[in-house]
């Protein structure tokens, strides 16, 4: 009977070059943004010109201050039918989100995933170093998962 002994192996080192993803791969950059004293009459324009549903305001120095949704418009337009009147010419300032969620473009999209589920938004302004610079979806996550690789799931 032959016995094998082939003594101490040194440990190959583990490949841990994974594939990461992370929100700025995927975040959109050329924002459309408003300032709070843009009317709601002017971002129903653009949000159906450009088919957008929201996007960040911005104010004279280019800080984030909001964001505006269509969602905050219907508030306007519900306004506007007690009023009679067709035009909407409150300021994005008082209808906007002023608390605002952002992310960092350095987070894993799984995180941001896990983000959207946890505060069911549908877009996040994503900040760095107290700039924005970009926003992200959650149909750019959606988007994002076609490209990653099984090693990705971890």
């Amino acid at each position: 009977m032959v016995k094998s002994f082939q003594g101490v192996r040194e440990a190959l080192p583990r490949n841990d070059a994974h594939q990461k993803i992370l929100v700025k791969d995927y975040m959109t950059v050329n924002l459309v943004t408003f300032h709070p004293d843009d009317t709601i009459d002017y971002v129903i324009d653009v949000f159906t010109k450009k088919k957008i549903s929201g996007g960040p305001v911005l104010d004279s120095q280019g800080r984030l201050v909001g964001m505006i949704s269509e969602g905050d418009c219907l508030k306007e337009i519900i306004k506007g039918q007690y009023t009679n009147t067709p035009k909407f010419p409150s300021p994005v300032s008082e209808l906007m989100t002023k608390d605002v969620v952002t992310m960092e473009p350095d987070l894993s999209l799984f995180d941001a995933a896990q983000k959207f589920l946890s505060f069911r938004i549908r877009r996040f302004p994503v900040v760095k170093d107290g700039k924005l610079v970009g926003q992200i979806s959650t149909s750019d996550i959606i988007r994002a998962m076609p490209n990653l690789k099984a090693s990705t799931w971890r």
